[in-house]
């Protein structure tokens, strides 16, 4: 789960225009990060299989697939304010499994958003899609509902792997639907792998990572398997019969995918993600650089830079929910830590650092003089140009761990 944060200043920024220029310069750091940008995400919760490795909400129930969609848009029409401009730049319909919707279910969505947004030839609309869902006639559905980038989920090119993650299309899949999908006009694609399974070794992983250049897509995302709880994966280790990941390999295998991407075209621009030049992903970079969005659907999301909020977790109920104007999410409060840790938690991961000047903007010269006392615990994972503070190759193997040394 993502965590977001903003500064929240709660005297009038008139009064404070007035008599304190440092507070000016504070609240016109946070308008502008509350006023740039704006995205949608949409979680589309069913799936025909569960993934062995997956802990994301979805059901392969499609029985009341068309009363969320119109539950969805409902939402839409009731939460429209909630983001502070009606002009989005980003679209990102996730889950679950989007690609599994109709060209009519696409419609209903599109209308109602069309209803109270607006958005450029320049937004980034991203659908999420399984290969096995991707034909010719599915993608000229997406390409006249304005979907301009496709994220597709390959994980992997060896059908034994795909077996064992219970995924529904085969290798020859994984290389044909992205041909597919370059055949039809597609021209900002994303494809996702996963590291660390008990079917690789360094060879393997190799021979996977240079077959996804060879498909000559715009953007790799590549995540370190994780055997969570209440997935197949995690009740299989529980039992003994599944090895838990060899994290020295993974580690292997997370330096190898920095040099060989990273040579051919590809920036990581954050640690599970490599763009080539002017495709970074618009909306999940917005993630991280703490940007307002709108989350709809069950168990979706939402930041809107001073609260952040989470939509039920139950397809019947958020459905109930939304038909007899009965709540239907929970809301927080974001602290002035929360803030703050947040901020390390995503910023530290990216190319673009934790930056001491924003930090002393965005939350005053205490949390500031935290960071600087609490970088001299690691220094040897980090590097400090003017100011901005990155991982080093060997840090980043160790985000999670060096963010929380630098939490409040």
């Amino acid at each position: 789960m993502f965590f977001f944060l903003f500064f929240f200043f709660r005297r009038s920024i008139a009064w404070d225009l007035l008599f304190c220029w440092d507070l000016w310069c504070l609240s016109k750091v946070v308008l502008l990060n509350l006023s740039l940008i704006s995205g949608i995400y949409l979680h589309i919760p069913f799936c025909k299989k569960a993934c062995a490795y997956c802990d994301f909400y979805f059901s392969t129930n499609f029985a009341n697939k068309g009363l969320v969609v119109k539950a969805i848009a409902r939402e839409i029409s009731q939460r429209h304010n909630y983001l502070p401009k009606k002009e989005i730049t980003s679209i990102y319909f996730g889950g679950g499994t989007p690609s599994l919707l109709t060209e009519r279910e696409l419609s209903i969505i599109f209308e109602a958003l069309e209803n109270y947004f607006s958005w450029g030839e320049a937004a980034e609309i991203t659908l999420e899609a399984n290969p096995d869902d991707i034909t010719v006639d599915a993608l000229r559905v997406w390409h006249n509902a304005g979907i301009n980038r496709l994220s597709i989920g390959l994980q992997s090119f060896n059908d034994d792997e795909l077996i064992w993650m219970n995924r529904a299309h085969t290798a020859s899949e994984s290389l044909s639907s992205v041909k597919l999908a370059q055949d039809e006009g597609f021209k900002n694609i994303s494809v996702d792998l996963i590291y660390g399974s008990k079917f690789q070794n360094l060879l393997s992983w190799e021979k996977t990572l240079k077959t996804a250049v060879q498909l000559n897509t715009q953007h790799i995302s590549s995540y370190n398997l994780t055997i969570e709880d209440k997935t197949v994966l995690g009740v299989k280790y529980r039992r003994g019969t599944e090895p838990p990941v060899d994290d020295h390999l993974s580690s292997q295998q997370f330096l190898m995918m920095l040099d060989l991407l990273e040579s051919s075209e590809f920036k990581g621009y954050e640690i599970s993600n490599f763009g080539k030049q002017d495709f970074f992903a618009v909306h999940n970079t917005n993630y991280w650089l703490q940007k307002p969005y709108l989350g709809l659907g069950p168990s979706a999301h939402s930041f809107d830079g001073l609260t952040r909020q989470w939509n039920i977790k139950k397809n019947s109920l958020y459905v109930k929910s939304l038909e007899e104007g009965s709540a239907f999410y929970e809301k927080e409060e974001l602290t002035d830590r929360d803030r703050y840790n947040e901020y390390i938690l995503t910023r530290l991961r990216t190319m673009w650092g934790c930056d001491s000047k924003e930090i002393e903007q965005l939350f005053g010269s205490v949390y500031l003089d935290h960071f600087k006392h609490q970088l001299a615990f690691i220094r040897e994972f980090v590097v400090v140009k003017n100011g901005v503070v990155t991982l080093t190759r060997e840090g980043k193997l160790r985000a999670d761990g060096l963010s929380a040394g630098l939490f409040f």
